[in-house]
């Protein structure tokens, strides 16, 4: 790890205190000047760091920059996250997973970006996401699934960001079917799971799990104003995208423990904001006005249609009627 990498790892890990040059310098294994080369090539990163007489180096509370250092301390995982790829401004951390991934990219590689120049929803949206205000995550999974079991990654994905959310920040989250965190009724987190599956083999050859989280956000452009919503926003209080981060990657590596047992699913269910709901679906361009009487086994939204015919829905995309 270069020495400005191994230096931040030491400030990071004492976020809010003073730590004694000479200290530092015995941690990395390198001079004092050598130190403060590193502080100040930090400081002209944006990293606040204060200097204090007889004290030593402080980074500031108030950083929030995404790098290695803030995340892997904070992890409990096995192997998400474990191998971490951190990018100051990325097209899409799909795609840049998904290359991964096909070139050999080990299970729980784990890609994030400060901005996304073209971040990606469903269906072909983009994902709104601007410098320093949220999470734009992806991660590569490789469990051994049978295809009908990999249906069910991304409505395990939305109970593991849901749980990590409400640890750190103590937001009560909704889900609405099948990729979306909701806190009230407006879109905190959306999920894109992208997946390759082994013809021969007939299983999953690799999952993309992407998540995008509003954080910081304070305000969103007009088209997503009502609708969009950030942690911020919602608690009041600013909270470490590092620590969120790495306790997304926590609650997804305990609940992909879950999948061939279907267990989360009851959780799934409980935080469903759309059972029990006058809803429309949106499919092939086609919307129709139905209720929503459930989710099954395998994570189909079961509807009821205004003749009284009942259906489980796979795909289409779900608007809330008021």
């Amino acid at each position: 790890m270069p020495l400005k990498e191994r230096v931040l790892a030491v400030l990071e890990e004492n976020k809010g205190k003073s730590v004694s040059g000479s200290e530092i310098a015995r941690s990395v294994g390198m001079t004092r000047s050598a130190v403060w080369k590193a502080v100040k090539a930090l400081r002209e990163e944006g990293y606040t760091i204060c200097a204090v007489t007889n004290k030593g180096y402080c980074l500031s509370e108030e950083n929030d920059f995404l790098s290695e250092q803030s995340i892997v301390p904070n992890l409990r995982t096995k192997d998400l996250g474990r191998k971490i790829d951190v990018f100051k401004t990325i097209d899409s951390t799909n795609n840049f997973a998904k290359s991964l991934a096909q070139l050999g990219a080990v299970h729980g590689t784990t890609v994030i970006s400060e901005v996304q120049t073209q971040g990606k929803g469903r269906m072909g949206r983009s994902f709104y996401s601007p410098l320093g205000m949220g999470i734009y995550m992806s991660v590569i999974l490789r469990p051994e699934l049978s295809v009908e079991h990999s249906l069910l990654i991304t409505s395990c994905a939305a109970v593991a960001v849901a749980e990590a959310i409400e640890r750190v920040s103590g937001i009560d989250c909704k889900i609405k079917w099948v990729n979306d965190i909701y806190a009230g009724n407006k879109k905190l987190c959306g999920i894109l799971t992208e997946a390759s599956v082994n013809v021969e083999q007939g299983g999953l050859e690799y999952a993309i799990v992407g998540m995008g989280i509003n954080v910081q956000n304070v305000t969103f452009p007009k088209n997503i104003a009502d609708i969009a919503t950030s942690i911020r926003m919602e608690s009041g209080k600013s909270v470490s995208r590092g620590v969120l981060a790495a306790e997304v990657l926590n609650c997804l590596e305990e609940r992909l423990e879950t999948i061939r047992d279907k267990s989360f699913i009851e959780e799934y269910r409980k935080r469903s904001n759309v059972i029990g709901k006058r809803i429309e679906v949106t499919h092939n361009e086609v919307t129709t006005a139905m209720d929503c009487i459930g989710i099954d086994e395998i994570g189909r939204l079961l509807v009821r249609l205004d003749s009284g015919e009942e259906k489980a829905l796979m795909s289409g995309t779900v608007r809330l009627v008021e």
